[in-house]
């Protein structure tokens, strides 16, 4: 796979661990559903507030790309879904994490409600092979 960031002036820089374009040169794509902070061998939500779940979305995600051919390396867009901005910067932090070579592109969103109570969702697509 081949895989280089965009980036261009002429558009507002990355204010984060991402990048403003991925463009990739892929056969198959890997498209996960969005992981909330449960606890794979309970069924239960993480405690610990919303670090403990952002922590627990990333190892849920590792496993799903993992299954599917594919791992962090691969991403090349992330949607995170968040039910109070206020937790956008701890959030963002642990996912900076995963991504410490080119970041794919992101959105964040701010959402009312997310389910089990989590307060963050992660879902991602990625090059597989």
């Amino acid at each position: 796979m081949g895989k280089t960031s965009v980036q261009t002036s002429a558009a507002p820089a990355a204010i984060g661990p991402y990048s403003q374009a991925i463009r990739a040169t892929v056969k198959e794509l890997l498209y996960t559903s969005g992981q909330i902070g449960l606890d794979p061998a309970t069924g239960a939500m993480v405690s610990g507030g919303v670090e403990a779940e952002a922590r627990q979305v990333m190892a849920n995600l590792a496993a799903v790309l993992s299954a599917g051919g594919a791992s962090f390396e691969t991403v090349l867009k992330s949607t995170i879904f968040l039910v109070d901005m206020n937790d956008f910067s701890l959030v963002n932090t642990v996912y900076a994490g995963h991504f410490p070579g080119t970041p794919p592109a992101r959105s964040t969103v701010a959402v009312a409600a997310l389910p089990k109570g989590a307060r963050v969702e992660i879902e991602v697509v990625a090059a597989v092979g």
